[in-house]
């Protein structure tokens, strides 16, 4: 439980006047963590890090000061920083909002993360549709380095420090973290296997550490307000706020920072969120965390938005994309839709994926089109086992965790709409009446 009063974290100066340029930071106190951080040891930097509770917010949800620990001391490669904003979870949508309104917020955890880890050139991955965020980014880089917190001295201390940005081209797959240092690498992005870890060999075959936006963004606050008071914004095993990307049916979608004990049902119809359903709708099920992450029933919607509470529901908190659907939703459908995703961005390299997420469509097509006939949702079922059986999590047969994300949908929604799906061949139609989308290629 939360011992520290919620206060906003990330998006205080969202909305502000100039609120990502340099002057505007500095005058809200920004830097200052920074100041701070540089008077402690890599060690203290790291250990404080821990303290905090910090957990990583690009999915996984692994404890930051103890990814950061992994790094050896003792390697005499160069060390790099991979800072991941290829944010590309279907549901998804805080990290540009970062980039696009408070960049040196990143900069600046950035600078504190590479300090601790003795990492002398940082590189930043965007995707590559995002060309606003990406200018906005570019233009507080440049002010850093005019400002000397980049460059051949780190705020005044003897301590060079690079940072450069790189946009991808749009690849849902360049957002694991192997795949994105292979595209770094100008190589094709395909994940590699593991282990060897990014923290042992990473990017140039060097120690590496991979960072989301919003994991980086908080670490300034860390030790501007200290580790206990990170810690105590949070639950026990999770320190500090989130950000929540809610869309679908809801009266106001938008991104809202939320304590992490705060619950789905909060966050939907609490009039500083949501604001519930339009009238005379109620909500049929909910993806708690983009659209990889098994669904929500609506009587499962008391429980907090937060990593382990999730665990609990055999989903996850993911990368806090929160998608509402109602009951006018066709659940087939949907899936279908979900399916199509994870079909187009399968990088071919393991067989059960490459092979699987295309089938996996042709089979809902099929259903939704009333062309289902006996014993396709079993066989449906059979091929999500096959790319990753359920549950628990994380038992994929892939070398990336993309075919999961794309079984783990189909596992979800045959467990709580099973009858839906077998009314759509029993009667040989959707029973929801719209048009499917149009057509998509002969596999989807």
């Amino acid at each position: 439980m939360a011992t520290t009063a919620f206060e906003p974290v990330i998006s205080t100066a969202w909305g502000t006047p100039q609120s990502w340029t340099m002057d505007a930071y500095k005058k809200r106190g920004g830097y200052q963590g920074l100041a701070k951080a540089l008077e402690l040891t890599p060690a203290q930097i790291i250990d404080e890090v821990k303290k905090s509770n910090l957990r990583g917010r690009g999915g996984a949800g692994f404890p930051t000061g103890l990814k950061w620990s992994f790094v050896p001391k003792d390697n005499p490669k160069p060390k790099y920083l991979a800072v991941n904003g290829d944010e590309s979870e279907p549901g998804t949508f805080k990290d540009r909002n970062i980039l696009s309104h408070d960049p040196h917020m990143l900069l600046e955890g950035i600078a504190i993360a590479a300090y601790a880890l003795n990492v002398h050139t940082c590189y930043v991955y965007l995707r590559g549709e995002f060309k606003f965020p990406a200018e906005r980014l570019n233009a507080a880089i440049k002010e850093a380095y005019a400002a000397g917190i980049f460059g051949k001295s780190l705020m005044g201390k003897d301590y060079a420090l690079d940072c450069y940005l790189v946009r991808g081209a749009g690849a849902y797959i360049c957002g694991e973290e192997t795949a994105l240092l292979e595209s770094l690498e100008g190589k094709k992005g395909w994940p590699r296997l593991k282990p060897p870890f990014p923290a042992v060999v990473g990017l140039f075959g060097c120690p590496t550490v991979v960072n989301n936006v919003e994991t980086l963004s908080s670490v300034p606050h860390v030790f501007t307000r200290g580790a206990a008071w990170y810690a105590g914004l949070g639950t026990d095993k999770s320190g500090g706020t989130r950000l929540i990307c809610l869309s679908g049916t809801v009266n106001r979608p938008g991104v809202y920072e939320v304590p992490l004990e705060a619950t789905f049902n909060q966050l939907i119809f609490d009039d500083k969120y949501g604001q519930g359903l339009p009238a005379g709708r109620k909500v049929k099920a909910v993806v708690p965390g983009g659209s990889s992450a098994p669904i929500l029933s609506p009587d499962e919607l008391d429980i907090a938005m937060e990593f382990e509470a999730l665990k609990v529901k055999q989903s996850m908190a993911g990368s806090g994309g929160v998608i509402v659907m109602d009951d006018t939703t066709c659940m087939v459908r949907s899936l279908w839709r979900i399916a199509r995703f994870y079909a187009e961005e399968s990088c071919g390299q393991c067989t059960p994926c490459r092979e699987g997420t295309p089938w996996q469509a042709r089979i809902l097509r099929k259903i939704e089109e009333g062309r289902g006939e006996p014993g396709d949702v079993e066989q449906l079922s059979n091929v999500a086992s096959s790319i990753a059986p359920y549950p628990p999590i994380g038992l994929g047969n892939t070398i990336c965790a993309l075919g999961d994300a794309a079984a783990l949908p189909t596992h979800s929604f045959l467990m709580r709409f099973r009858d839906e799906f077998e009314a759509h061949i029993r009667e040989h139609r959707c029973p929801f009446g719209d048009k499917p989308w149009g057509a998509f290629g002969d596999w989807s």
